[in-house]
């Protein structure tokens, strides 16, 4: 089941570490797969299909149809059409307070310094499926896309064996603005989306959770194409304190842990008594679940109930751990978030469950994992979007600082580029110039203000 066990405990390190093995495999597996489909295009989706999920499709029946998305439209209950426009309302709303201004900006002296801000043109965008439904993965990776104003959204997601998509996921396809749906997933999906294919034009950035195969064909891709993150299985941290109600702690553990046997679970708590409690709820609440196969596996594998000195030290752990979604089931909860230093997302109080984040609160739930919230952020606008550089300066500025560019350029042996700034320095001054002020601060004026995005 779980063990209680101390923050000093070897055992934590080993938590922390939660690399997978199987990595070199499934890498060699994947460099495979990402050749064939660039040498074979569609044959090799088809085929790769074929293999690991059981459906027969040809070049020509990649693409989802208008037809069937409409088809889907009728096969969902209002239900959940209506539950799916309340989190596209919400993920909506929060995804518009991300949008940046391009802007520029006159020193006064003559320079005249910007940035253009411009969303990406064509991204892919996964989504898990084959035997499982994710229309909230489509919500929470398409609409900040449309916000940031992307044109196309290409969305892969495995098929089921006879062919077809989820019908939930097609609607929530059609209502997130996607341009374009391929039934394809793994390794062979991400290939397609890089390198493109007869049937499949090649996107700009792949966003988007996967398994293993998925993950490490976004990291051989990058560089052909920008990637979001490296996401890996999904994990919750709960830091509680003694007030902590156990029933919460362990429902929201298993939340997690039916997601995938290599999901993480862990408690830090300075309680043992509510660590003696929570261990109890996981036992009868796991007994009821319908995936308690595949949340008994993650507990087993990943949970824990570590016992801290006190919640200082557990802020500590949960700071080194980088957790995925991180729980601060505290009395205080906002006592203890300017403490917090790396989590994907962080939810404050016994009312803000992870799956609260997961469907309706607004913020993508694709956020980093494995540690990665060290140095990654979760999916949001910005990451459809590309920033570019302005630079302008008057002739009369440029005579000031001449001299000091050529100095640089000289010390790196680049005589070229000190000559292109010599030749203006050497040029007489032509009659009639522009003044400064006008080339700068009437331009400026022009962009600023201007801001990208459209839903």
């Amino acid at each position: 089941m779980i063990n209680i066990i101390n923050a000093g405990s070897p055992e934590v390190e080993r938590l922390w570490r939660r690399h997978p093995s199987g990595r070199e495999e499934a890498a060699a597996a994947v460099a495979e797969i990402l050749a064939a489909v660039k040498k074979e295009g569609d044959a090799a989706v088809c085929r790769y299909t074929k293999t690991f999920d059981g459906a027969a499709l040809t070049p020509q029946t990649l693409a989802v149809t208008p037809q069937e998305t409409a088809a889907a439209m009728t096969q969902v209950a209002k239900s959940f059409l209506d539950a799916m426009d309340l989190a596209a309302e919400n993920i909506i709303a929060y995804h518009r307070r991300q949008l940046v201004n391009s802007w520029c900006e006159p020193d006064g002296r003559g320079m005249f310094l910007g940035q253009l801000v411009r969303p990406l043109n064509r991204v892919g965008i996964y989504v898990p499926g084959g035997t499982a439904a994710y229309p909230s993965s489509v919500l929470m990776n398409a609409l900040p896309a449309r916000v940031a104003g992307v044109k196309e959204i290409v969305m892969a997601t495995p098929p089921g064996q006879d062919g077809r998509i989820n019908p939930h996921v097609l609607a929530a396809a059609a209502r997130a603005g996607v341009t374009e749906i391929y039934k394809m997933g793994g390794a062979q999906a991400v290939a397609a989306l890089a390198y493109g294919t007869a049937a499949i034009r090649p996107v700009d950035k792949i966003a988007g959770p996967g398994n293993l195969y998925v993950t490490l064909a976004k990291k051989q891709v990058y560089g052909v194409v920008d990637i979001d993150m490296l996401a890996g299985p999904s994990e919750v941290l709960i830091i509680a304190d003694a007030e902590a109600d156990a029933r919460y702690i362990a429902a929201d553990m298993l939340a997690q842990a039916e997601h995938d046997p290599l999901a993480a679970a862990v408690l830090l708590t300075p309680d043992r008594s509510l660590a003696a409690r929570v261990q109890s709820e996981l036992a009868a609440q796991l007994a009821r679940l319908p995936r308690r196969e595949t949340a008994a596996r993650a507990l087993a594998g990943q949970g824990a109930i570590i016992v801290t000195a006190d919640l200082e030290e557990a802020i500590a752990l949960a700071n080194r751990f980088a957790p995925e979604h991180l729980e601060l089931a505290v009395a205080d909860p906002f006592a203890l978030l300017g403490r917090v230093t790396t989590a994907g997302a962080v939810f404050l109080g016994a009312y803000a469950p992870e799956p609260l984040g997961d469907y309706l609160a607004g913020p993508s739930h694709v956020l980093p994992t494995g540690g990665t919230a060290r140095f990654y952020s979760p999916l949001g606008v910005d990451t459809f979007l590309k920033r570019t550089s302005v630079i302008s300066c008057s002739r009369e500025l440029l005579q000031e600082l001449g001299p000091s560019i050529i100095a640089l350029a000289r010390v790196e042996g680049l005589e070229a580029h000190a000559a292109a700034i010599g030749v203006r320095l050497a040029a007489e001054k032509q009659p009639g110039a522009v003044p400064a002020a006008e080339t700068t601060e009437g331009k400026a004026g022009q962009l600023n203000g201007r801001k990208t995005g459209a839903a």
